[in-house]
């Protein structure tokens, strides 16, 4: 088995971007639709758990965006008590599952790192 799987390491090349023409967009589809959370039209964004610096992420979002959010979390939770998913046309597809909320988590994680600095000083 190890053997087997050292050659297709050779086959596919050790370069990154040669895995990715190979093996990429379909493992990255596989792995996306087996998480099971696009079934339900929700995003990857929709599934992080809910820290301090998420909530004050959540709290900077434009109304719009946090309603539909809120919009798709209540839905999946719906569609779960029924024991039921929404018809494969309207799951989540990976090309249009955009990382909304990163921008402001990554913002306020810098705000706190410059609070944490001028606080030492």
């Amino acid at each position: 088995m190890m053997r087997a799987s050292l050659q297709f390491i050779r086959r596919v090349g050790t370069k990154p971007e040669d895995q990715t023409k190979i093996i990429g967009p379909t493992l990255q589809q596989w792995v996306y639709n087996k998480a099971g959370f696009n079934q339900y039209g929700l995003m990857r964004d929709d599934m992080i758990h809910e820290t301090p610096v998420v909530k004050e992420a959540l709290r900077r979002l434009p109304e719009d965006v946090l309603d539909a959010r809120n919009f798709r979390i209540v839905r999946a939770g719906y569609l779960c008590l029924r024991k039921d998913v929404l018809p494969k046309e309207q799951w989540t597809k990976l090309e249009e599952d955009v990382m909304y909320l990163q921008p402001y988590i990554k913002e306020v994680e810098a705000e706190i790192a410059e609070k944490k600095e001028w606080e030492k000083e």
